[in-house]
């Protein structure tokens, strides 16, 4: 690591939050987020009307970002910014500003993976948080992902197991549609689920060789489910709403712990990180630390805030990147498919 002390401001605009943050060497300073509510109404994200938010919020994030760091502008050492994977126009927004500011300050630019990111902030430091030993296994579970990535070291990484449909937070968002919850439903399954017996119900883990997810054919059960039950009693979601949602919860998380297992089993691994909006599950969190003491795993969860999309994730990124003098050309383009 340097001694050198450097300022980094991180962008994301991969979906539809619009984040900016500073960070002093591998610290946060400021981390603001500015959270569209717009997409509430239509039950997911409208890509159009995401991109037109990022546009009116990026100037006023970005500012904000400095003044709660307490620095300007002029002292920044590099822009790190989001170039994929996500909406491309939401990604557009963020790529532009950050280039067009790059080049009127005349400092690098620095473009990171979405995915590596929600990985790598582990690495921010933080009181009470200690830093994964590589190797170590990512799972990254949110709304359009869900991955476990081996890891070996910074930028050193390698996806063994996906989701081939769903990701896990669509699997939660949908199911909350069907019981008529909003959007997004993944904390509120996660409230209802601790108040509700998660034996109640029965869903079939949908099988899937080696490492791979699939969440649909579990959707779809959940509907059937859900359609079959109501037919026999109109309020049988009214009656049983705490115990469907411990009943998926629990299926949820089942499927998780079974492919972490096996992920450990081949790789011979057992230090396991989490990442990505669906990390703040309740639910999720307390397998994985019941996974210690039942497995031999060495787990590491992240602050909350680090956990859905932000900037201090893209941060620290651009500041190990900006280590190893790994710049971005001007030309660098956004991709709404980046791979890992």
């Amino acid at each position: 690591m340097s001694s050198q002390n450097i300022y980094i401001l991180g962008i994301e605009s991969s979906c539809d939050d619009t984040s900016a943050a500073i960070l002093y060497n591998d610290t946060v300073l400021s981390n603001v987020v500015a959270t569209q509510k717009i997409h509430e109404e239509f039950g997911g994200v409208v890509p159009e009307l995401a991109s037109r938010a990022h546009q009116q919020n990026i100037v006023p994030v970005v500012h904000q970002a400095l003044k709660e760091a307490n620095i300007t502008k002029e002292q920044l050492h590099a822009i790190a910014f989001t170039r994929g994977p996500g909406l491309m126009g939401s990604l557009l927004v963020g790529t532009s500003f950050a280039k067009s500011l790059a080049y009127g300050l005349d400092i690098p630019l620095i473009d990171v993976n979405h995915m590596q990111a929600h990985i790598l902030a582990h690495f921010i430091s933080e009181d009470g948080f200690t830093k994964p030993i590589f190797p170590f296994l990512g799972i990254t579970i949110s709304g359009g992902h869900t991955q476990i990535v081996k890891v070996t070291s910074h930028f050193n990484m390698e996806v063994i197991g996906e989701t081939i449909d769903d990701a896990v937070g669509e699997a939660y968002d949908k199911s909350g549609k069907i019981l008529g919850l909003g959007y997004p439903a993944g904390p509120e399954i996660d409230k209802r689920a601790q108040l509700g017996n998660p034996k109640a119900f029965q869903f079939t883990k949908p099988r899937v060789a080696g490492l791979n997810f699939s969440f649909s054919g579990f959707k779809t059960a959940v509907l059937y489910f859900i359609q079959r039950e109501v037919k026999k009693n109109p309020n049988f979601i009214a009656e049983n709403l705490n115990d469907i949602c411990a009943s998926i919860q629990y299926t949820i998380i089942g499927i998780l712990m079974d492919k972490l297992k096996l992920a450990t089993k081949e790789t011979g691994i057992s230090h396991i990180a989490i990442g990505g909006g669906v990390s703040a599950n309740s639910g999720i969190r307390k397998a994985l630390k019941d996974g210690e003491q039942k497995f031999g795993w060495t787990t590491y969860l992240p602050k909350f805030e680090f956990t859905t999309d932000n900037a201090a994730m893209i941060g620290i990124v651009g500041y190990l990147k900006y280590l190893e003098k790994d710049f971005a050309q001007s030309d660098v383009m956004a991709s709404s498919r980046l791979k890992i």
